[in-house]
């Protein structure tokens, strides 16, 4: 399923959902951090997805980075939440879902970056890197944030 990100345009289409999300800032043992390559969208994210009925929220973030990534993580804290009513996320069944994420701060485990149905590409990524990547503001931001060990969580 095609998805659209509509970030700040004043043409985007009313949101129909709001979807309680997360995503997975994970650093390894040289600071880069780990992304997908989107197959929705074709744009560098987090790792991250959507939280399914049963499941606590940190089990979300731990299960999606493994489905996407194939990395094995331990949530450690949180990066922030990110509920910007101006972030819209269209999709192609006619979901038009406002953004709610929750950013988690995990430890890398174990596990070789795999692409997934999801993922077209996963790899390692330093710092100074992130400038060549395509990679939508509002992700942008999440990895900054992370990058910057914030003392209290990002709310916004």
């Amino acid at each position: 399923m095609a998805r659209t990100e509509h970030f700040n345009n004043p043409d985007a289409p009313r949101p129909n959902s709001i979807v309680v999300a997360v995503t997975a800032f994970v650093l390894d043992a040289d600071d880069r951090v780990l992304l997908v390559r989107r197959t929705d969208n074709d744009l560098w994210a987090l790792p991250g997805g959507a939280q399914d009925f049963g499941e606590y929220i940190a089990e979300t973030a731990v299960r999606e980075t493994k489905e996407e990534a194939g990395v094995d993580i331990e949530v450690t804290d949180i990066v922030g939440l990110y509920t910007n009513p101006n972030h819209v996320i269209e999709y192609s069944d006619g979901e038009v879902r406002q953004q709610f994420s929750i950013c988690f701060r995990a430890r890398y485990l174990s596990g070789e970056p795999t692409t997934s149905d999801e993922s077209s590409e996963v790899r390692w990524v330093a710092q100074d890197e992130l400038g060549m990547l395509t990679i939508h503001p509002s992700m942008r931001l999440r990895i900054d944030h992370g990058y910057e060990g914030r003392s209290k969580p990002y709310i916004g």
